[in-house]
């Protein structure tokens, strides 16, 4: 059993590495004359960016940005999974604190913590003739943003967390009480973040592409409150990120989901990984600073998603609500970002289903090696190496960044907070637009002028229920679309899904009606043979949430329990 005890330990022999470069022996009582000792170390602007390197390093570590979380990818209505997999716990909601990726993520956002919290205790005492003040705020602003970032995903898995806010120097250190959401918050998220955003530059160039910047701060203190539902104040941020000019939505929304054009126009904060760097090491990333050095700089997170006949597991697959969501993306033929397709590029680049269009892995659809039998109607595109590769690579390593922020994303948070700060639910569709428009598809507002000023809406299974209804525009209507549809299917499987469920308090709500989708089906669809359209579900009805929906108390599973080792080993948690 792990706890951040275990952590501390853990983190002080790999911060003893990154100021070293020494094995074990570094340890011994007989030191090296030539190494470069902590005493000799944080002397010069290298040594703390070193340091940065290594706290950006937590960031690609399995749980937070890899392939662990395809364990949260099947919590809310946008995945499912099969018995033999390991997220099969997290599906049914019959995980317990014991759970490794419980014990994991934890342990590896608190090494984030504990870096950026060195980082940033060095700056306080460190000598004017070493750092000039502009220098010193960028690094700073640089720490404080990804220790606030790591403490949003603490405050928002686990609901809460201990609060460290300087480099601990002892064990006894860490025994800390549990701190609400709304404490972490305060004493550490916003200030942090506020500092960032006014000591961070807009861009950076060459080599620095990737860093933290002012508008990855900004985007995040919106989403803070907007979290927090301080409307107003999300708004304000959001529009400061838009109206900024410096980012905007891809022409192809793939652009997003590949390797081929990183770090883009969309991208406002993103974790590198590379196929390249070190390859003769297995994609299964260790920390670049622990085992010498050993880790990988690759993602295993396609393995996980990706095909079983092409060299992955399809750990995740996708829900019959976001295939058939994604399959009624109605394109706009008029719209020129189309060329053509008859679905829209925004499914393509999603999900794998059994009639797709285009390529699969470099082959048609028609000759995909994909077994569509067993419940599967999709399997899941995003993160997977099918666009350029007939398999998925050797070893479980792959380049494709993950993204945490992207424009697209800030629209809809933008659009939302409009919603319930003002109610003007015209200017929120038109955010909300633009990221449909992007997609090839059919507006909210086309569906007004198609329809006599009604949206259908696009979340309910035409499948199940024979049509859409529609809807006239109104707060209700406009933020249900926002909330079942456009963030569904615009960011699934990147990792906001389950905290926005949790936030809006609709869990049970949508759970409920998925199970009811799933019985009808299982009592009036034929699934002998090729199934029915538009989903082509055969010899079976995959049971996602028969489970879940039983099974969900929001005391219980809105947040991951404190993990056991932590609970052991410090005396000042009270469950």
């Amino acid at each position: 059993m792990r706890s951040i005890h275990k952590i501390f330990i853990k983190s002080i022999a790999i911060l003893a590495l990154v100021v070293t470069g020494c094995n074990e022996s570094t340890f011994l009582d007989e030191s090296n004359p030539n190494a470069l000792t902590e005493e000799k170390f944080w002397k010069n602007e290298g040594h703390f960016n070193s340091a940065l390197a290594s706290t950006y390093g937590a960031l690609q570590y399995r749980s937070v940005s890899g392939a662990e979380l395809v364990q949260e990818f099947v919590l809310g209505d946008i995945g499912g999974t099969e018995s033999w997999y390991r997220p099969y716990p997290f599906r049914n909601l019959t995980y317990s604190n014991g759970q490794v990726h419980l014990t994991n993520k934890w342990e590896e956002l608190y090494v984030g913590i504990f870096r950026a919290n060195s980082i940033i205790s060095q700056l306080e005492i460190v000598e004017e003739d070493i750092l000039d003040d502009e220098v010193k705020a960028q690094i700073e602003g640089q720490a404080r943003f990804l220790r606030a970032f790591f403490y949003f995903q603490i405050a928002h898995t686990y609901g809460g967390g201990m609060i460290h806010d300087g480099a601990a120097q002892s064990i006894d250190e860490l025994s800390k009480p549990l701190s609400s959401i709304e404490e972490i918050n305060n004493h550490i998220i916003i200030p942090d973040l506020e500092f960032a955003m006014n000591n961070l530059p807009e861009t950076w160039d060459g080599a620095e592409v990737g860093k933290a910047t002012w508008g990855a701060a900004t985007s995040l203190l919106g989403k803070v409150y907007l979290y927090d539902e301080q409307w107003g104040q999300a708004a304000q941020l959001f529009k400061e990120v838009i109206d900024s000019g410096v980012y905007r939505l891809t022409r192809n929304i793939e652009d997003n989901f590949t390797h081929e054009n990183e770090f883009n126009e969309e991208s406002i904060f993103e974790v590198n990984y590379s196929f390249d760097i070190k390859p003769g090491n297995s994609g299964f990333a260790e920390d670049d600073t622990t085992n010498g050095g050993a880790g990988a700089e690759s993602t295993t997170l396609s393995t996980e998603v990706g095909h079983l006949q092409y060299g992955a597991f399809n750990t995740v697959i996708a829900s019959y609500n976001l295939h058939e969501m994604l399959v009624n993306d109605e394109v706009d033929p008029d719209n020129s970002i189309n060329d053509g397709n008859l679905e829209s590029r925004r499914m393509n680049y999603t999900i794998a289903p059994r009639n797709g269009e285009g390529d699969w892995y470099l082959e048609p659809f028609a000759e995909a090696k994909a077994n569509w039998g067993g419940g599967q109607s999709a399997y899941v595109k995003k993160h997977s190496n099918w666009y350029h590769l007939d398999q998925e690579p050797p070893r479980g390593r792959s380049g494709i960044n993950f993204r945490h922020i992207r424009y697209a994303d800030v629209l809809l948070m933008y659009a939302e907070a409009v919603l319930n700060d003002s109610g003007d639910f015209m200017t929120a569709m038109q955010y909300v637009d633009m990221v449909r428009s992007r997609a090839g598809v059919y507006t909210l507002q086309q569906y007004m002028d198609m329809n006599g000023g009604m949206f259908p809406q696009l979340h309910v299974s035409k499948q199940v229920h024979g049509d859409q209804p529609l809807v006239a525009p109104s707060v209700q209507t406009v933020l249900t679309h926002i909330q079942r549809v456009e963030r569904t299917i615009e960011l699934c499987f990147e990792g906001h899904r389950y905290k926005d469920l949790v936030r809006w308090g609709i869990v049970k709500e949508v759970f409920d009606e998925l199970r009811a989708d799933e019985i009808w089906r299982e009592d009036n669809l034929d699934v002998t043979g090729q199934g029915e359209a538009p989903l082509f579900i055969s010899g079976r009805v995959r049971p996602d949430f028969v489970l879940s929906s039983q099974n969900y108390k929001s005391d219980q599973h809105d947040y991951f329990p404190i993990p056991t080792g932590e609970v052991l080993n410090n005396p000042n948690i009270n469950n």
